[in-house]
């Protein structure tokens, strides 16, 4: 089963992602927290990381930074999520490490669409 490790401090949006992404056959880790996120990342080995850009006193960037920095060369495909949809926006997501971005309020088939190209899936998961 593919594991995505949904990192999110709002509890109704990581209930709401989690419920949809279950129902789609993900197995789905939850952090509310960048340290939680690092923690996670390194005991679960995710498939593939959604990452809240705005997670309070650390960033999710800062959380992806540091991900980056101890995967020891695993690219786990992580997609920034986040509210602000400037290309400076995305620009800073890339840079700080993640592969894609994805606007708040989240796009379900959009996202969809995402999880399939960096997993690797078919167009129909």
């Amino acid at each position: 089963m593919t594991t995505i490790l949904l990192v999110e401090d709002n509890e109704l949006n990581r209930d709401m992602l989690t419920r949809r992404l279950s129902r789609r056959g993900y197995d789905v880790v939850m952090a509310d927290s960048a340290p939680t996120a690092v923690e996670q990342a390194n005991k679960t080995n995710p498939d593939l990381i959604l990452m809240d850009v705005s997670l309070g006193e650390t960033s999710g960037l800062d959380a992806t930074r540091e991900i980056r920095a101890t995967q020891n060369g695993n690219r786990v495909p992580i997609i920034a999520l986040t509210a602000h949809a400037l290309s400076t926006d995305r620009e800073q997501c890339l840079e700080a490490g993640c592969d894609d971005f994805e606007t708040k309020p989240v796009d379900m088939d959009r996202l969809l669409r995402k999880l399939s190209t960096w997993l690797g899936e078919a167009a129909d998961a």
